[in-house]
């Protein structure tokens, strides 16, 4: 059958099942627009490149499928680079394709012309720029299988125009894929395996450090039977939230920079530290020199590239998650740490008391009394997008599901972790919306972040998409100025942010909105946003400076993991 590329890809796309696709079309990738309608594949118009990768990683991140991204060439392609970063850094299966001119003038400084493989290089898993029809087949099941296999990632395929429009005989590839140097699968090591089940049946004060790892192998019923066998606690970090409900007795809360105070007091004083799928990010572990100095420690990644590469391993283990936990879980005996998880429990009372979510507001609105205001009416069961920044710490440590986690969510709290990547929350509840049309879709956003997306509240309107806006508003780029405050000498620089009457902007998209000052506010709004039909904002209004302004507890740069700047004054009685 003689098909043009641009018909191939579309022909590949069905036969990957790609249901949707993000992005805008333009000159370089309008003969790849062209035959779309032909093929029963939904397009998503964003307003903006860097938000079609954007909500193309949330669909990624809320389906556990590829996500699919479009855009012209030059500013359209290099509009995406913010978006593939971020999937890079936190491991979601994309991939995107960016129009290009013609062959015969690559080279040649040609109208948006643009070297987007030479820039995406460093960021994506692989990308390829095609020039021969004949290879484009073939190079977009590659791109697929890249993107979701291993530790996934985002694949770029540059394309010019006339290989857009160029025609040969299409037959669908076949066969295995073999890729020379790539090889995903990993097996782990019987030898390792045993020393590991060794160090853990020895310890007496262990602790899991579950990252995005658990969530992406699909190991979280084996990583909650390993806990609870070996009776030890579970830290997360900020991509492993969710990875053990936080219900169960033995889910800690977040760890790190801005992590629950008794969670890392007992990383610190931990005798095994056991981490799985996580990379011991350095916001994760403080200074390097005085991290867990009492720890062995036990390391289980996919990317053998991440073992002993920032912390020293006493066993590395490179292999699937879930395959190693089945394995562990068999090599291991049954344990209890009683002493172990009562002083646990005396550091999380004490750190309880200091916690402001159970402070009285006096008629003002805490970030913390929102986020918390919006998982009691939702009961946890939601679907939380992010921006970056103090509202996103807030809503780490005040938004967790304390339910088991539908399967068909495999990521039901999507937040930029490794790029910490602001504007990334509003299109990303788009793609996870997109992904679960039935599901309830919060996006939890900051005045700063907000306004650099906030033009695809369109694309909100346009889809018709439920999703809910919860707007922390304290006028400030709010942890840069928590920064200025304790380590700046209080000079608040270019911080203050002069914001629109966001309730009637959003309404002038053709969103509904409301304002809330207060904690009562905040649950009449909370309540009537649910109730409405289509896409809602509430602007929260919170307090803005000092203690109660500030994310806590919170590590210094440069500070040990337990020389935490805490809230200095009790939140509720001793």
């Amino acid at each position: 059958m003689k098909r043009t590329g641009a018909q191939i890809v579309w022909e590949m796309f069905k036969r990957e099942g790609v249901e949707v696709v993000f992005g805008i079309p333009g000159g370089a990738i309008m003969h790849t627009y062209h035959p779309r309608q032909d093929y029963g594949i939904r397009h998503i118009l964003m307003r903006h490149e860097q938000c079609a990768a954007h909500a193309a990683d949330g669909y990624a991140r809320a389906s556990g499928k590829v996500g699919v991204a479009l855009a012209t060439s030059g500013p359209g392609a290099t509009n995406l680079v913010t978006g593939i970063a971020t999937a890079m850094m936190d491991s979601s299966p994309l991939v995107c394709i960016t129009g290009q001119v013609p062959t015969p003038v690559i080279g040649s400084d040609a109208f948006q012309e643009m070297d987007v493989t030479g820039i995406t290089l460093p960021i994506t898993k692989h990308n390829y720029l095609v020039t021969a029809v004949d290879d484009l087949a073939d190079t977009l099941r590659e791109a697929f299988y890249v993107a979701r296999s291993g530790r996934p990632g985002p694949v770029l395929i540059d394309l010019p125009k006339d290989v857009q429009q160029a025609k040969t005989d299409f037959a669908p590839p076949e066969g295995e894929i073999d890729l020379p140097g790539y090889r995903p699968r990993a097996t782990s090591d019987a030898e390792a395996l045993r020393e590991a089940a060794r160090l853990i049946d020895s310890a007496r004060r262990p602790v899991i450090l579950a990252g995005h790892g658990v969530l992406m192998s699909g190991a979280v019923d084996a990583l909650r039977a390993f806990a609870e066998k070996t009776q030890t606690p579970v830290a997360l970090t900020l991509l492993g939230k969710d990875s053990l409900p936080a219900s169960h007795p033995l889910a800690l809360g977040l760890m790190g920079m801005h992590g629950e105070a008794y969670v890392n007091h007992a990383i610190q004083e931990a005798d095994l530290l056991l981490a799985f799928g996580m990379r011991f990010d350095d916001r994760v572990t403080g200074t390097l020199s005085t991290y867990a100095p009492r720890a062995r420690k036990i390391h289980v990644d996919l990317d053998a590239a991440e073992l002993n590469k920032v912390v020293p391993v006493d066993v590395a283990i490179h292999g699937d998650l879930r395959e190693v936990l089945e394995q562990l879980l068999l090599l291991v005996t049954a344990a209890a740490h009683p002493e172990w998880l009562a002083q646990i429990g005396q550091w999380r009372a004490e750190s309880r008391r200091r916690d402001i979510v159970h402070r009285p507001a006096n008629g003002r609105l805490f970030a913390p009394h929102f986020v918390n205001a919006i998982w009691e009416a939702t009961l946890g069961e939601a679907i939380v997008a992010t921006d970056v920044g103090q509202h996103q710490m807030w809503a780490a440590q005040y938004y967790s599901a304390h339910h088991d986690l539908p399967g068909d969510v495999p990521n039901p709290f999507i937040t930029s972790g490794g790029l910490g990547t602001m504007g990334f929350g509003l299109p990303a509840a788009i793609g996870a919306q997109i992904a679960h049309p039935e599901k309830e879709v919060w996006a939890i956003v900051g005045d700063g972040g907000f306004q650099m997306t906030l033009h695809d509240m369109a694309t909100i309107v346009q889809e018709r998409l439920p999703i809910r806006i919860a707007l922390s508003n304290n006028g400030y780029l709010g942890m840069v100025r928590q920064w200025q405050e304790m380590f700046y000498e209080r000079r608040y620089e270019s911080t203050r942010l002069h914001n629109p009457d966001f309730v009637r902007l959003a309404e002038v998209y053709g969103i509904r909105g409301w304002r809330a000052t207060t904690l009562a506010e905040a649950r009449e709004a909370i309540a009537e946003a649910r109730a409405h039909a289509g896409p809602t904002l509430i602007d929260f209004h919170i307090v803005t400076e000092g203690d109660d302004g500030n994310v806590y507890p919170m590590v210094p740069t440069g500070a040990a993991l337990h020389e935490m700047i805490r809230r200095p004054t009790l939140a509720v009685p001793a």
